[in-house]
């Protein structure tokens, strides 16, 4: 799925979700998005912390989402590096597909940004 069709689509599921759900859904979709704001650790370390268990855990939409979320954040090159060796390293070799998916995510994050 491309960028702008992930971006469309979780828009739009979320919307159907939060519109239909049950209460307990509402209130584990506030808690998802609570749990990032800054706190004792910024939103931005939050956000690498999300990324790096999207990856372990295998779930390219997440990684995706955190992508977005870390660029939103500012966050650079360098760190997003970073988080990906230390996805690797708790994750193992399993973790590479999805590392070739978030760099090429990544890349199209930053041009998406260049070109708007």
């Amino acid at each position: 799925m491309e960028l702008k069709e992930f971006k469309n689509f979780r828009e739009r599921m979320n919307e159907k979700i939060l519109s239909n759900g049950t209460l307990e859904v509402k209130r584990f979709f506030h808690l998802d998005s609570e749990v990032y704001k800054d706190g004792a650790l910024p939103a931005r370390v939050k956000e690498l912390l999300g990324l790096v268990a999207s990856l372990v855990l295998r779930c390219n939409d997440c990684v995706l989402y955190h992508l977005i979320q870390c660029h939103k954040a500012g966050i650079t090159d360098e760190e997003i590096w970073e988080a990906w060796s230390v996805a690797l390293i708790v994750g193992g070799s399993i973790v590479i597909p999805h590392l070739r998916v978030a760099v090429d995510m990544w890349q199209k994050i930053k041009e998406e940004a260049r070109l708007t």
